[in-house]
């Protein structure tokens, strides 16, 4: 432990401020959930325009995630943390002053970047200030914090940016990051590595290139219409040989970025498989409701940020649950139960009508928060039972990294599906709409009355077109969820 640390008191205020910054960075990827009509109006964004928001800062984050470790060694701890928080502040402080949608996103790709250095190494922070006993246990609590950010995000933001705007719900950040800074610098003694750490930068260049390229591929592919966009050729390109090299650098090397024995641990391969599913799910399902609420059927800010509360409630509250059940319980038929929870989630919101009031998504939100609940920890403890301690690091920074990939891919992808859903939809409805149908023939013809009538028709498509991506959620879990038949019995962990 740091001997700066002056005792157990110094080391709680360490940890907390430290978990206090867990909380605020996965806090302020979905906090402009609620409030995506107010920024876009603002920044005069498109559609296609506001997903960007939620990928560039998981793209972000994912860049610089695997690096962390080695930043913190070779230039040390207490540099690289502060660092990372400085950059923190400045992406909110951009994001309030944007004035355009690239200026917003680059802010949030600056905030991504940080984020990505913050959450490991704010994790590290927190386990050397506790005893080494109590080390093995610690991960559940750091999950929970993290996933508590995410499913409150949305509510804090909506609720801010219904009274004060959409600029403010970045200033709640400013405190909080000025204390974290405080404290770092008041007890967190600097620490490097004795000698120079080595990192595969060819293995990571090559894996991040090939991802990376895939996301921007998937971002703009609608908007520059696909290959014909010579953009859209470099980014398909960049893509396949990123990932090319990258397959043949593991192949070929002993020693890269990602430790092959990894992937010789079926329950770990199987379980990260899953991981990335969830994290496919759980974000997307997030991109989705809330602007189907704000934008679709009209509810305000606060109110869609709220209803995201249910389904923090059901997920942190099954998470800690499942901290206490006993290890003699098979974490296998957990991680069945969660996967069948999510499933039926996914399958109730196929049953969202322009109609409903606001108990559905409340009942369907909830419910899956407490499959993802039940199934993280479970899957986790599956994970790593069979794996070799040695290696437990190293399966940490990837099995999390899986759930970050996920998310950015799932916005990514629901949102691509829901634009062309969507035009196809108000197609097929408008050509229903001819001289000859009763109805088109009762409405007045003047330019009011049909931007009205084409207003209601976009609405209805919009609508049909998000229940359409529910649809793609729920077949993403059904995919994996026959993996959980080839899972072993998990054995108990050191």
């Amino acid at each position: 432990m740091n001997a700066k640390l002056a005792g157990p008191q110094g080391a709680r205020t360490l940890r907390f401020a430290a978990l206090l910054a867990t909380y605020m960075q996965s806090a302020n990827l979905p906090l402009p959930n609620a409030v995506l009509r107010l920024i876009q109006g603002s920044l005069s964004m498109t559609d296609d325009q506001a997903g960007w928001i939620f990928t560039s800062y998981l793209a972000a984050s994912a860049i610089t995630m695997p690096i962390a470790q080695w930043l913190a060694g070779r230039y040390g701890l207490k540099l690289v943390y502060q660092a990372a928080l400085a950059f923190f502040v400045l992406g909110l402080l951009l994001a309030t002053q944007a004035t355009t949608p690239l200026e917003f996103v680059g802010a949030r790709i600056i905030q991504g970047l940080a984020s990505g250095v913050l959450a490991p190494l704010s994790m590290a922070i927190s386990l050397e200030t506790l005893p080494l006993e109590k080390r093995a246990k610690f991960g559940a609590t750091w999950t929970a914090i993290v996933l508590f950010g995410i499913v409150s995000g949305p509510s804090i933001g909506g609720w801010l940016g219904e009274h004060f705007g959409w600029r403010p719900i970045f200033y709640i950040s400013l405190p909080l990051s000025a204390f974290i800074f405080l404290v770092m610098a008041l007890l967190l003694a600097e620490k490097k590595a004795e000698k120079r750490p080595s990192f595969d930068f060819f293995g990571f260049g090559s894996f991040t290139l090939g991802l990376i390229s895939l996301q921007m591929l998937l971002d703009r592919g609608e908007r520059l219409d696909w290959f014909s966009s010579t953009e859209i050729w470099l980014e398909a390109i960049g893509c396949a040989l990123g990932l090319y090299l990258f397959a043949a650098h593991v192949l070929t090397t002993k020693v890269h970025f990602l430790n092959k024995r990894l992937f010789n641990d079926r329950n770990f391969v199987l379980s990260t498989v899953i991981f990335f599913a969830v994290g496919f799910v759980l974000l997307s399902t997030m991109a989705l409701t809330s602007p189907m609420l704000d934008e679709i059927l009209g509810y305000p800010p606060d109110t869609t940020g709220s209803l995201t509360i249910p389904r923090g409630i059901g997920l942190v509250g099954a998470f800690l649950l499942m901290s206490r059940v006993p290890e003699r319980f098979d974490r296998r038929l957990f991680v069945a139960a969660g996967v069948a929870v999510v499933i039926y989630a996914n399958w109730l919101m196929l049953g969202y009508s322009p109609l409903m009031d606001w108990s559905p998504v409340a009942v369907a939100g909830a419910i899956q928060g407490i499959g993802i609940g039940i199934l993280m920890p479970s899957l986790t403890k599956v994970a790593f039972s069979t794996l070799d301690p040695t290696l437990r690091p190293e399966g940490t920074g990837l099995f999390n990294l899986s759930r970050v990939y996920g998310s950015t891919l799932g916005v990514a992808i629901v949102q691509l599906f829901f634009f062309n859903n969507t035009q196809a939809m108000h197609m097929a409805l408008a050509s229903n709409l001819t001289p000859y149908r009763a109805a088109a023939h009762s409405v007045p013809t003047s330019l009011q009355a049909l931007a009205g009538l084409n207003e209601m028709i976009t609405g209805q498509a919009a609508f049909i077109a998000v229940v359409d991506q529910f649809k793609i959620l729920m077949f993403a879990m059904l995919v994996v969820s026959p993996l959980v038949v080839f899972l072993r019995k998990p054995v108990p962990t050191n």
